[in-house]
């Protein structure tokens, strides 16, 4: 059996950037605040954690205005499904691995 343990994506070690992606997997697009209130976390933290898996082609970001007031929403990349779908893949894989 191939290790499952190669598999898994370093990016999504993090339970703030899991849960990141676990919420944009299931919702076309989520704001800044929306976000923050869900993972409980702070502005700084979020946005660094957002910063990482923008740079990575994860997510996608829209920055626009409701009003006078901005709204930075977010979205998952295809890159960024296929990459989470493997990681989820090979952690059932792992899990799985260890209940034989």
């Amino acid at each position: 059996m191939a290790n499952p343990i190669a598999h898994l994506n370093k990016i999504f070690d993090s339970r703030i950037r899991l849960g990141i992606m676990s919420a944009l997997m299931v919702n076309t697009a989520v704001n800044f605040n929306e976000l923050r209130e869900l993972l409980d976390i702070t502005d700084g933290n979020l946005a660094s954690h957002l910063k990482n898996l923008e740079e990575n082609g994860y997510i996608k970001v829209n920055k626009g205005f409701i009003g006078r007031k901005t709204n930075t929403t977010y979205a998952v990349t295809k890159a960024g499904e296929k990459a989470f779908k493997e990681h989820l893949e090979a952690m059932e894989k792992l899990i799985k691995g260890l209940n034989q």
